[in-house]
């Protein structure tokens, strides 16, 4: 109103009735650039009064457990902040009755003992020219204590190499495990055939010379692992039953005793004589066998039995061990029954076995020979 009036007042004036056209074009151009100025300003004004709006709410990620960190994100802003203000808030396990933990200020915090059994809360507060503005995240999960220290855990069996045997050496491996071990300690442990009924053995090294205590046994070997939250045990899968030791052989061509004969080898008649050669009547005949085994040794202590056919030619005789020689002598009585005729024959079934074994098994041998007959 004050516009229009001053106006009209200079349209009364000489100058302006004389050029009164140019002039009044001038003022309409004059008041419209003092309209728009006056609206931008007002917009400007109207616009700098808004501070920052939350838009989308701050967030927290992380594993919520003692010792483990979690990350803030501030969300989403309008408004044009100018700079952020972080707060970490420690809550009941509700996410109620939150309050700010002191120097608690970065978009990351490592959660502490008094964290346990509450919540955390994000709280952003954004500015600008205008103002601030604060909002909140959702309470977290509630944390967790620490998981416990642990002692190693075993992941692979320890293991042994090498013969189980007397006289031979085993090897033992600490298998894998977890948890960082520091120490080991190791034990061999001997075990009933089945590989349980454990013992102490005596050996505490990584490898061990199995003993005559062990034979008929088996062998484990015992490892503990440790670190500093304590020690943990494990064992071996058994060995195979321990056999004893191989005694070397004897020299060539010598002589052993009959219990020195196992499976495979087996007993021979290798030799024979017979006195008188051939028999001329029905005297005795003083027959002789040589044993030996598949290997070539001569045996003392093998029985040996010889049976004239047929049945009824020869009295029985007992069995003779052989001697140091590896010889045993029987003397065969015919009978009345023997013919005596040139040319003729008498068949022997001979036997040589180990004491103890089976008359037909074992490393036993048979033969057949015969002794001439004459007139």
């Amino acid at each position: 109103m004050k516009l229009s009036r001053y106006l009209q007042g200079v349209r009364r004036m000489p100058f302006v009735r004389r050029y009164g056209s140019l002039f009044g074009a001038l003022l309409a151009i004059g008041a419209t650039l003092a309209l728009v100025v006056g609206v931008f300003a007002g917009a400007g004004a109207a616009a700098g009064t808004a501070a920052p709006e939350n838009t989308s709410p701050p967030t927290i990620s992380g594993t919520p457990q003692q010792g483990r960190q979690l990350s803030g994100d501030k969300g989403v802003w309008s408004g044009v902040p100018t700079g952020y203000t972080y707060f970490w808030m420690r809550c009941d396990k509700n996410g109620g009755s939150c309050s700010n933990i002191s120097g608690a200020t970065a978009l990351t915090y490592t959660l502490g003992s008094a964290d346990v059994g509450n919540s955390l809360r994000f709280k952003v507060q954004a500015t600008n020219a205008d103002g601030s503005t604060s909002a909140s995240s959702v309470p977290s999960a509630v944390i967790t204590a620490a998981a416990k220290p642990a002692p190693p855990v075993n992941t692979s069996l320890p293991t042994i190499s090498g013969t189980a045997q007397e006289g031979q050496t085993l090897t033992g491996a600490n298998g894998t495990w977890s948890g960082n071990p520091t120490d080991y300690n190791v034990y061999w442990m001997r075990c009933n055939k089945r590989g349980n009924a454990c013992a102490n053995a005596g050996g505490y090294a990584a490898t061990y010379t199995v003993t005559k205590a062990d034979v008929g046994n088996t062998l484990r070997f015992k490892v503990g692992a440790a670190n500093q939250n304590g020690r943990t045990f494990a064992s071996s899968n058994p060995t195979a039953v321990v056999i004893a030791a191989v005694a070397p052989p004897p020299p060539a061509g010598s002589t052993i005793t009959v219990d020195k004969v196992s499976l495979p080898d087996l007993l021979i008649i290798d030799k024979l004589s017979f006195s008188p050669n051939p028999t001329r009547s029905r005297g005795p005949i003083v027959a002789r066998f040589h044993v030996s085994d598949t290997r070539g040794y001569s045996i003392q202590g093998a029985l040996v039995y010889a049976l004239g056919l047929p049945y009824s030619w020869l009295r029985s005789a007992a069995e003779v061990a052989t001697d140091a020689s590896g010889w045993a002598t029987i003397t065969l009585q015919p009978t009345a029954a023997m013919p005596l005729q040139h040319g003729g024959s008498l068949v022997i079934f001979v036997r040589a076995r180990k004491p103890g074994d089976n008359l037909l098994s074992g490393v036993s041998t048979r033969r057949l020979v015969q002794e001439g007959i004459s007139r």
